[in-house]
């Protein structure tokens, strides 16, 4: 026997397609709070100090969170080049938007404490501020588009062909729900504030992370609601063969109905949205009663709750195409090899538990909260 036929191919698709959504995860609830921080610097500090305070809540560990954004994209391209071709070519002026306003914020805290000048640290503190808000707002802003669908197709040698535009991409869904992920990361930014500041700063982050967990909980009923009524399902049609070529060309699709009858097929996936929405009113209530740890923990949750919903009520479906259904990659026809997958299997085996050990040691060592003092006894070595 070969080696990576103890696994069987079907099994380790959905394997992946499970890691995939898990780095996804590890991203928004590691890195998301960074952006939240980001997208609140403007609303909760207003002198200097109370800046840095802010800053440096997230300063030690913004590099190493966005470890899982680049899991995440190399996962995509390994396990599911397909995905990758047309994600990454046909979202291209938004993924470009993306890294702008990703490297903003390592040149803002960088540079911003390098002159005594206020003019040029509040030049960089908005930066800081586009780097938080525009990556969440876009990200949200893609997943909407991928629950309607792409404008893509397949030739029949499995060329990818575009047929969007950029703004085709900010319809009204799709905005909503850039929203709903962007209120999410401010919910989030809220709550570590109020774990990892003090004084004015942390009661202000209180403030509007209960503003955003409202908001949250709002506009996830309201795309709930969109998505029930106004949204069409793509379904797999006839024989489904799961453990066959990646060639998505040979499976039928067709387009109708209504998403949530998805879970008339699997209840138990039910229990992603009540995560979602669960997480989000314990946020809410953790910010209120001034509960710190409880409150990441459930905005952590939310989070969890709300990107499982997407993938679950979705499956097996990762991108469909609005304009040609039978040209939709779902995870049986769009993955890589057997063995590719096997070996890809074995690394994150080793390689994910070290990850998140070291994360948790890391966190460990940093807990605490960022004082004034603490500001001023660093002023030349904190940012």
């Amino acid at each position: 026997m070969i080696l990576h036929d103890l696994i069987a191919f079907d099994t380790l698709r959905v394997i992946w397609w499970v890691l995939l959504g898990v780095l996804l995860i590890g991203f928004a609830v590691t890195d998301g709070f960074d952006m939240g921080v980001g997208a609140l610097l403007p609303f909760v500090a207003e002198t200097d100090v109370e800046r840095r305070i802010a800053i440096n809540t997230v300063g030690p560990v913004w590099e190493g969170n966005q470890v899982w954004f680049i899991l995440g994209g190399g996962a995509i391209f390994a396990a599911w080049p397909p995905l990758y071709a047309v994600s990454f070519s046909g979202f291209y002026l938004a993924m470009f938007l993306i890294l702008v306003a990703l490297i903003l914020r390592p040149v803002a805290f960088k540079y911003r404490s390098k002159r005594d000048d206020m003019r040029w640290r509040e030049a960089w503190d908005w930066a800081l501020f586009v780097g938080g808000a525009v990556p969440a707002l876009v990200f949200g802003v893609a997943v909407g588009n991928v629950l309607q669908g792409v404008p893509f197709r397949l030739t029949p040698d499995m060329l990818p062909i575009y047929e969007g535009s950029f703004f085709g991409l900010l319809n009204p869904f799709a905005l909503s729900c850039g929203l709903t992920s962007l209120a999410m990361m401010v919910m989030h930014g809220g709550a570590w504030l109020g774990l990892k500041a003090e004084g004015p700063v942390a009661e202000r982050a209180r403030t509007y992370g209960m503003i955003a967990a409202v908001v949250v909980i709002a506009l996830f009923a309201l795309n709930g609601f969109w998505l029930t009524y106004l949204v069409e399902r793509y379904s797999l049609v006839g024989p489904v063969v799961t453990d066959g070529p990646s060639n998505p060309l040979l499976s039928e699709v067709t387009r109708g109905g209504s998403w949530i009858s998805a879970y008339a097929d699997r209840p138990w996936a039910l229990t992603a949205p009540v995560l979602g929405f669960v997480g989000a009113f314990f946020a809410l209530l953790g910010l209120w009663g001034r509960r710190e740890v409880v409150t990441l923990l459930a905005s952590k949750l939310s989070i969890l709750g709300m990107i499982s919903t997407v993938g679950l009520t979705m499956f097996p479906f990762i991108l469909p195409s609005s304009i040609d259904p039978r040209s939709s990659l779902t995870v049986w026809d769009s993955s890589s090899s057997h063995l590719t997958l096997f070996v890809m299997l074995g690394a994150a085996v080793i390689f994910v538990p070290i990850i998140l050990a070291y994360t948790a040691w890391v966190y460990s060592v940093l807990w605490g909260k960022v004082t004034a003092s603490d500001v001023a006894e660093g002023s030349h070595t904190l940012y």
